[in-house]
């Protein structure tokens, strides 16, 4: 089966706890603090694998967890920082936050590597906090948290060349034909409803990725049909293979299709409706297509394009087809994107956290700093109390509750702790 398209969970390894701890030997009755660091926590990171030609793996997992830091220990030894965890992902995925739809990678060549989750920091020892006014801390950070995120992963085929045009025009055929795909082939509309990959190899050693394309239809740019999976896989191709059907025996126009075909492609993307194509005139074995070619060849000639007469069935003409795209693959150059105007980025002021108001009336103050200290604030710890309260006075966040009109007994949360608003007289 063939799948394209998934939503997973990243969750990176949380950082280990730092160590709270005093050197006690023979001779040193009481040795300064030694309490070692927390390991940090693994990464999530996707790798281009390509043993990997579809999706379909995320659709029996869908959650991916790094290992976690190792705890610190005393006599200032450091926890081991975890692995990272390596998930592979088939050349031509695309990568996006599922919250914003950020694209954070994309994934063609083999080996490539994109970090999507990193692994929270390793908390402090008690060691990390002696200075000048504190000889002996008492307390130690916990681990950060590692990042959590949710991901679509979109796959793109990675085809030299395209093979496009309506449905049962005869794509199908034509692939088996030159290459060792074996694509299901009927009479039917929608045969393929899935891309399929084939080598075509040439005679003289040459080869190229050659793609069958589920067919295309008036609306696709919009979605209808299988409009947006379609135009999603085409969009890497250099070269489009357009084939018509040239007996014109179901009712449609060929000449009518190929100009409804190239519609949807330039309402999809402008990039689309510039690739290089050649036409193919397909099912010349039968009469109503060889009378129907003349027609098409004067019309395409005037328009500039090729137009080559083939017929799948028996595999006329399509070698030379296969030729023709090999010599304009060799003179392809990707077009440089055209930039409308330099944008100007400029620095914003850092904003240190944010208060908002909860649906069950609770103050809840974000922001990365507050959220990571609280995250790892050992509150069971008095002297580790006392360092987030000078912190948060530090950073009036008070004085902020209060301008937003805290009243004693609300409620305040930060993360998942919440607390009891209560005014120092």
């Amino acid at each position: 089966m063939f799948i394209d398209r998934a939503k997973i969970q990243v969750k990176a390894g949380d950082g280990g706890n730092g160590m709270s701890s005093f050197r006690r030997e023979k001779f040193v009755p009481k040795g300064g603090p030694s309490g070692g660091d927390g390991g940090r926590g693994g990464d999530v990171v996707l790798i281009v694998d390509n043993n990997y030609n579809t999706l379909i793996d995320f659709r029996y997992k869908r959650k991916f967890v790094a290992p976690t830091g190792v705890h610190g220990q005393s006599k200032n030894m450091h926890g081991k920082a975890g692995e990272h965890l390596f998930v592979p992902v088939p050349p031509g995925t695309l990568v996006k936050d599922a919250e914003s739809g950020e694209i954070l990678a994309d994934l063609t060549e083999v080996g490539q590597q994109a970090v999507v989750a990193k692994g929270g920091r390793g908390g402090r020892g008690n060691a990390r906090f002696v200075n000048s006014m504190q000889r002996a801390p008492q307390f130690a950070e916990k681990g950060e948290p590692g990042a959590e995120r949710q991901l679509f992963l979109e796959l793109k085929l990675l085809a030299d060349v395209g093979l496009v045009g309506y449905p049962s025009v005869g794509k199908s055929s034509i692939i088996s034909k030159v290459s060792a795909a074996k694509p299901e082939i009927a009479s039917y509309h929608f045969t393929t409803l899935t891309p399929v990959l084939g080598v075509v190899r040439l005679d003289d050693g040459c080869s190229f990725v050659l793609a069958d394309i589920p067919g295309l239809i008036e609306g696709a740019h919009s979605g209808a049909g299988l409009g947006h999976d379609f135009l999603r896989h085409v969009e890497r191709t250099k070269i489009m293979i357009h084939v018509l059907d040239a007996s014109g025996l179901e009712g449609r126009d060929p000449l009518e299709d190929f100009y409804a075909i190239n519609k949807e492609l330039a309402l999809y993307s402008d990039k689309l409706a510039k690739r290089q194509q050649i036409i193919v005139a397909n099912k010349l074995d039968l009469p109503e297509a060889q009378e129907n070619y003349l027609r098409l060849q004067a019309h395409f000639a005037k328009e500039g394009y090729e137009i080559y007469p083939v017929s799948a069935a028996t595999g006329e003409g399509l070698q030379q087809v296969m030729q023709r795209a090999w010599q304009l693959l060799q003179a392809y150059r990707e077009e440089p994107e055209v930039v409308d105007e330099v944008k100007v980025y400029e620095a914003k002021e850092e904003i240190l956290f944010t208060i908002s108001r909860a649906d069950d009336g609770a103050f809840v103050v974000s922001g990365k700093d507050i959220e990571r200290l609280v995250a790892m604030t050992n509150f069971d710890n008095e002297d580790g109390l006392r360092r987030f309260q000078r912190i948060w006075r530090n950073l009036e966040i008070e004085e902020a509750l209060q301008e937003k009109g805290i009243q004693e007994g609300d409620t305040v949360r930060i993360r998942d702790m919440e607390f009891e608003y209560r005014q120092h007289g």
